[in-house]
């Protein structure tokens, strides 16, 4: 379920200090019913290649072609990302942050773990488009347990990168976030153990 901008800038994440100069692009509310300690076995399945397999055809097409493009016209480029175009966040993280644990890094995209807490991870990818963030939390259901939150955001690389985020927005919205959605709380129930509150 998305979620208002709101359900994510009010709470005390540390993302806040580290990428002040980031755009909110989205925030969700992650079918992931859980216990108060259970960000772990989120971003093990976050890193994991598991999306778009099982997705509707649609959704693998363009996931696809994304790809397939970025290669041909360049977007993916090591001249283009982390380290080369844009400074890694890494290198603005308070030593409290760069001290903790970086958390595991993506297997099937360009994505890298920037740090990872109780509550909160963050990973980033920077390409031609634009420098973005994944950004999981785990928070109170209101309901006496907990579930994940996951917020994306983005400082676009230029008019091009801002006008690649508005011509692929209705794209994400009508396909790519449900099929995550289903995708997610599938496997979610699926890997949750006989007793958690997942599984009950």
């Amino acid at each position: 379920m998305r979620l208002p901008k709101s359900a994510h800038t009010s709470r005390p994440w540390r993302i806040h200090e580290v990428a002040p100069d980031f755009e909110l692009e989205d925030v969700w509310a992650l079918p992931t019913p859980g216990g108060p300690d259970e960000l772990p076995r989120l971003v093990s399945w976050a890193v994991a290649p598991n999306f778009p397999e099982g997705a509707p055809l649609i959704v693998r097409v363009l996931w696809d072609a994304r790809w397939k493009i970025g290669r041909l016209l360049g977007w993916d480029k090591r001249k283009t990302g982390l380290g080369v175009r844009v400074a890694s966040l890494r290198e603005r993280l308070p030593a409290d942050l760069r001290a903790a644990p970086r958390g595991p890094d993506f297997t099937d995209v360009p994505m890298t773990s920037v740090y990872l807490l109780e509550d909160e991870w963050a990973a980033e990818m920077a390409n031609r488009t634009v420098h973005s963030i994944m950004h999981l939390g785990w928070v109170p259901d209101g309901a006496g347990g907990y579930r994940g939150q996951m917020a994306v955001l983005v400082k676009p690389n230029g008019w091009f990168g801002a006008a690649y985020m508005a011509a692929i927005k209705p794209f994400r919205y009508v396909f790519v976030y449900p099929a995550l959605m289903r995708r997610i709380e599938r496997d979610w129930q699926a890997s949750a153990a006989p007793s958690s509150p997942a599984h009950a």
